[in-house]
């Protein structure tokens, strides 16, 4: 399964009531496919909100997007939680719905022990036919998924990706040492997009590719043409965005942007809160001119 090299980890719309506004789901599946280029959607992830969505609205976003999508990208599904049987429920779900794969993040709060996470891994992957993207992002969960332990779930059939957000190039340098050939290495930091291919990643799992897709797509392609100074003189342009963009909690940055693009997704679900007039003109100042 290829997820190809730009992945947009897709924002969840909300209506002025913070319900999922599934009238706008369309305009911006239409907008990430066609106008930013995405080859791949992750739904109910972090960026989605996916810890304030009840069961029946993910399984619902499932079932729409893939509908929607009509085959023109893949179709990721965050589908982990802190507890592995309600995890296998979701991937049951999410597999049931005609998604194309699965992202699993490493258990938030309970922080399991190296052998935890792997066989919590494994008993996800044992349950479902899906290729697995593993993600591991030890500021949100509290826990980091070793290089060793990565490598040892590489091992297993369907687990052929893991989505890097350690910003620790270190153990993703080890990681890359060790996996098998095919196994694909995605940075999960906008910022550390360049880096991470030039140690032997593969893409990214981008935040902001909901507003610069075409320009990350430049970037990557560029990279790989051996063009190095032009896809480094991209990642200098694209610094001062990935930086707005996470001026505070993701998505609250992104979201905005997105209405300055013209896709009103709406605000947050709480415990994030709605946007500043301080953050908004800094989002707004990056796209002036």
């Amino acid at each position: 399964m290829d997820f190809g090299r730009v992945v947009t980890a897709m924002v969840t719309p909300f209506d002025d009531n913070l319900q999922i506004d599934w009238n706008k789901i369309e305009e911006l599946i239409e907008y990430l496919i066609v106008e930013q280029q995405s080859d791949s959607l992750v739904i109910t992830g972090t960026t989605g909100e996916a810890s304030t969505l009840i069961d029946d609205e993910k399984i619902k976003l499932y079932k729409t997007v893939v509908k929607l999508a009509k085959g023109r990208c893949k179709i990721i599904a965050g589908s982990a939680s802190n507890d592995t049987s309600h995890s296998i429920h979701l991937t049951k779900a999410a597999e049931k719905a005609g998604v194309d794969g699965i992202l699993l993040v490493a258990p938030y709060y309970n922080r399991p022990s190296q052998e935890g996470l792997y066989l919590h891994f494994k008993a996800i992957a044992d349950c479902t036919s899906l290729p697995i993207m593993l993600y591991n992002v030890p500021k949100r969960t509290g826990v980091t998924i070793s290089a060793e332990t990565t490598i040892r779930l590489s091992q297993l059939t369907n687990i052929v990706a893991t989505k890097e957000a350690s910003g620790d190039l270190e153990l993703i340098t080890n990681i890359l040492r060790g996996v098998p050939d095919g196994f694909r290495v995605y940075s999960g930091d906008d910022e550390l997009t360049l880096p991470i291919l030039s140690i032997g990643g593969y893409g990214v799992v981008s935040v902001i590719s909901h507003v610069v897709g075409k320009q990350l797509h430049k970037m990557i392609n560029a990279f790989f043409e051996g063009r190095v100074q032009e896809a480094a003189l991209h990642h200098q342009q694209l610094l001062p965005i990935t930086k707005g963009l996470f001026v505070c909690s993701n998505p609250v940055p992104v979201k905005y942007a997105l209405q300055l693009h013209g896709i009103d997704v709406g605000s947050v679900r709480l415990p994030l809160a709605a946007i500043t007039e301080e953050e908004k003109n800094l989002v707004s100042s990056l796209f002036k001119g």
